[in-house]
């Protein structure tokens, strides 16, 4: 890994935007129902962060906390409220080439009308690459995610699994600097989402792409990633911890060592938010008291 600051976040605040609430809330929770008549409060406020490039850096929290917020922002698919978000020094002002989005739900991501090679090449042809040459980068990047022999069948003919294998190439096809990856594996089974955790490292190590990953997977976050970043909840929520993994790949989930550092994680993250929910109840406890406060002395005033 680089010691480059391939992507950094100085005090970033998101306020709720009703217009955007999908895409603030896309995993379908009713976190949104906090904001409810509290709409100029903040999704995410005063996050800081830097991310080198080639790490391989894991967003964890709970539901609803403002991490697929993040990485929407990172994406430059919502404008972040105030502060700053840059890529090799420039300010994030929308999507970008130098970006791959990777989402957890392969179905809404890629044609069914198209085939596997299609679908991987769609991008390209977007952009003007000429037919030979994109066929070429799509068969290598199937290549890549083990979907040789694979490239003329349709999306209904594949497994959840081959399906995210296919959103994976596309994005490698276009060959991003940075690989942003939404709970990618959260919907497939147990087996599935291990061989594609396992491929998604070996792809990773030998593309030295900068991969940031959302989950609420405590083990995941620990078999994937070197750095991990622990929000708080919304409303307000932030990066309140950050973790280096000390192990080296490949990772043993059944080590001791490692089921020990999952646990240290789990209290890592039960504390974060343990002690950002009792902030929002003294929050709403003084709020209330205040306003009874003002309550009585305008009766007496009366």
């Amino acid at each position: 890994m680089s010691e480059k600051v391939k992507i950094r976040i100085d005090h970033m605040g998101k306020k709720y935007d009703v217009e955007n609430k999908a895409l603030l809330f896309t995993k379908g929770n009713s976190a949104h129902d906090n904001f409810v008549g509290h709409e100029s409060d903040y999704v995410l406020k005063n996050v800081n962060l830097e991310i080198k490039e080639g790490e391989f850096h894991i967003f964890l929290g709970a539901s609803g906390c403002g991490k697929t917020t993040l990485l929407n922002i990172v994406a430059g698919f919502l404008n972040k409220t105030e502060g700053h978000v840059t890529l090799d020094d420039k300010e994030i002002l929308g999507p970008g080439s130098e970006r791959g989005v990777v989402f957890q739900n392969a179905d809404s991501a890629i044609f069914p009308w198209l085939t596997v090679q299609k679908n991987v090449e769609y991008g390209l042809r977007m952009r003007g690459v000429k037919k030979d040459e994109r066929r070429k980068i799509a068969f290598d990047a199937l290549e890549l995610v083990g979907l040789k022999g694979h490239e003329n069948k349709y999306p209904d003919e594949l497994s959840g699994g081959m399906k995210q294998r296919v959103q994976i190439a596309r994005s490698i096809a276009a060959n991003p600097e940075v690989l942003i990856m939404d709970e990618p594996f959260g919907a497939l089974d147990a087996q599935t989402r291990r061989t594609l955790q396992d491929e998604l490292i070996r792809i990773w190590k030998k593309t030295g792409k900068t991969i940031l990953f959302v989950t609420h997977d405590i083990a995941e976050a620990v078999y994937l990633g070197e750095n991990i970043s622990i929000f708080s909840v919304a409303p307000d929520a932030s990066i309140v911890d950050k973790i280096q993994v000390p192990y080296s790949y490949p990772r043993n989930i059944n080590d001791e060592k490692i089921g020990e550092f999952i646990k240290y994680t789990t209290e890592k993250l039960e504390n974060a938010i343990r002690s950002s929910k009792e902030k929002h109840e003294q929050k709403k406890l003084t709020a209330s008291e205040d306003y009874e406060e003002e309550e009585a002395v305008s009766k007496i005033a009366v």
